[in-house]
């Protein structure tokens, strides 16, 4: 209390109002809807997902599918219908999902949307694919970043190669990116002074040769981070200093079955709330995630999986987690 004239002026403390527990949440809840796009996680809960249907990536006229390394003609019925059925698991999630518009530069590998752009908490990264048929992708989602109102931090430039796929947040201030075919050394370091400026450390992990050039082969198909130190891993493939980098970081390992490798059974979605998504066809990997407390939500991939060689993740390019 201050005498100050002839006036009294009383200062008190002014405490923060105490808002109840659901107006919280809630307000909470509205801030993360009005964002767009983040969220530099693998774990963080799914809020919204760009998708490319089948028939949008042209499998009902498929013409290139050996050249693409695809086992067999794409059936787009079916296609569809297990497309449809992930994307109504995706919603039942929660996540706002975006389709690709279709355009004269998608291949069928498009559906895989994963692949051409990484997001950040500044903006989305463009990449230039390993595959060159799959060159044009990058420009669509451009397009649509652009239509969204989602900005775009930068892009990978020749002779740089990266996929997204090859790309996992270990935390938001760490990204692994798997070294092969699809993703070199160029690449990684336009990634490396891209996020420089955010104080994100970019580490890189050799990967096996596996079954060759003509192969799928992502860092995303031996590991998925399902949670803030929990890691899906298919240890017999991954190299020895990306296992002693994860122990190190006190990741719990947890290892497929070893006969579901070429289903892709460590490719699993993170839905949130340690809720995953996987293929229904990889009953041991999924059974050992649920004793582990997971619960996984799954949908048949025999056509838009297996076929082109391609998980949950790559059926999905997430914009926005947390």
């Amino acid at each position: 209390r201050r005498q100050i004239s002839r006036y009294t002026v009383v200062i008190t403390p002014c405490q923060p109002p105490k808002w109840p527990r659901d107006l919280r949440n809630e307000y909470l809840l509205q801030s993360t809807r009005m964002q767009t796009f983040g969220g530099q996680t693998m774990a963080g809960r799914l809020r919204r997902v760009i998708v490319c249907k089948p028939e949008t990536a042209g499998w009902g006229k498929a013409s290139s599918w050996r050249e693409l390394a695809y086992y067999h003609n794409p059936e787009l019925e079916r296609a569809s219908q297990q497309h449809a059925r992930l994307v109504e698991a995706l919603q039942g999630a929660g996540a706002e999902v975006w389709e690709l518009p279709a355009d004269e530069a998608l291949s069928l590998d498009a559906v895989y949307a994963h692949d051409a752009s990484f997001p950040t908490d500044h903006g989305m990264i463009l990449m230039h694919m390993g595959k060159s048929s799959r060159r044009g992708e990058p420009e669509v989602h451009a397009r649509l970043f652009e239509t969204r109102g989602i900005p775009v931090l930068g892009r990978v430039d020749p002779p740089g190669l990266t996929e997204g796929g090859d790309m996992v947040w270990l935390d938001a201030s760490t990204v692994l990116i798997g070294e092969g075919y699809r993703t070199n050394k160029e690449g990684i370091e336009q990634i490396r002074r891209l996020l420089a400026p955010f104080d994100v450390e970019v580490l890189s992990s050799s990967l096996p040769y596996g079954p060759g050039p003509d192969a799928c082969l992502h860092l995303m198909s031996l590991i998925s981070v399902v949670g803030e130190r929990a890691a899906l891993v298919d240890l017999a493939w991954l190299s020895v200093s990306t296992v002693i980098e994860l122990e190190r970081r006190g990741f719990d390992l947890i290892p497929i079955e070893s006969a579901e490798r070429d289903s892709l059974a460590c490719n699993v979605l993170v839905l949130g709330d340690k809720k995953l998504l996987a293929i229904a066809e990889n009953e041991s990997t999924n059974s050992r995630l649920e004793r582990e407390g997971f619960e996984v939500v799954t949908y048949a991939g025999s056509e838009i999986s297996l076929n082109g060689s391609g998980g949950p993740t790559c059926l999905t390019r997430p914009v926005l987690r947390g």
